[in-house]
């Protein structure tokens, strides 16, 4: 069995010893519907139901281990364990009553910090997965066979988080560059130009001098465009510069 050592270890019995082995492949975030510690989400899986999750993470940042990580939980349905023995990391967060709200900055953390734990640990790829049996990270909702029941879990801000927060932190903590998978094309990149020319368009852009500094005849570039903020930094620079220079000529000579 693997503890993360970043969590209080709250270990379920019998299920900890009796339930089977895995090797894990996967990470999957979910809500438990609860605004609950750590604790209690501990306290409900060992006295209310037979089910449970490797971890729970309270809104303050408070996060326990329930259950061995190479030790099948079942939070995940087809994804606790697969017939060839692979299985899927489950943690669970607090959350409001219906699962709308989005993850503190203290959850964010901790989800961020025990995901780079599973990569290094038991080198889960950081990729999101592309499906329900392929091995990466990834939220309840995202394959029906993770979600038979095909609630929203974790909720859709927190799906929002997970794809533009925790996991671009996870990849960046973990390896100090983005994946492979997320790394942006040029298709993407072309897009975000557009974006950006149509919002300074509606900014009241106008054309760039030709000899601005980082001036561009591409007119997808934002460095084709200026706007009345860029004019006006130009021209506060301008006369700071020629300030000086009046200053240093007028002053008396040594």
């Amino acid at each position: 069995m693997a503890w993360y050592p970043g969590a209080v270890k709250m270990e379920l019995q019998p299920e900890s010893d009796a339930q089977a082995a895995i090797r894990p492949t996967q990470f999957i975030v979910h809500s438990i519907v609860g605004p609950w510690t750590a604790r209690r989400t501990y306290e409900y899986w060992r006295d209310s139901t037979n089910l449970e999750s490797h971890f729970g993470i309270g809104y303050a940042g408070d996060i326990a281990q329930y259950i061995g990580t190479e030790t099948r939980a079942d939070a995940n349905a087809a994804a606790n364990r697969r017939a060839d023995g692979t299985g899927a990391i489950s943690v669970e967060t607090a959350s409001n009553l219906t699962a709308t709200d989005p993850w503190t900055v203290e959850q964010v953390e901790e989800l961020i910090k025990v995901g780079v734990w599973a990569h290094q640990r038991h080198g889960i790829p950081l990729r999101l997965c592309r499906s329900a049996a392929d091995p990466g990270f990834g939220w309840h909702k995202m394959h029906d066979a993770w979600n038979p029941a095909a609630h929203s879990c974790p909720g859709p801000a927190r799906i929002e988080q997970f794809k533009k927060v925790v996991f671009p932190g996870i990849v960046a903590r973990a390896s100090g560059q983005s994946s492979e998978e997320n790394d942006v094309t040029e298709e993407q990149m072309d897009r975000i130009a557009d974006k950006v020319v149509e919002r300074l368009l509606s900014k009241d852009a106008f054309d760039a001098p030709a000899d601005a500094s980082d001036y561009s005849d591409d007119p997808k570039s934002p460095h084709h465009y200026w706007s009345g903020r860029t004019l006006f930094r130009d021209l506060v620079t301008k006369v700071r510069r020629i300030d000086k220079t009046l200053t240093e000529l007028t002053l008396p000579k040594k």
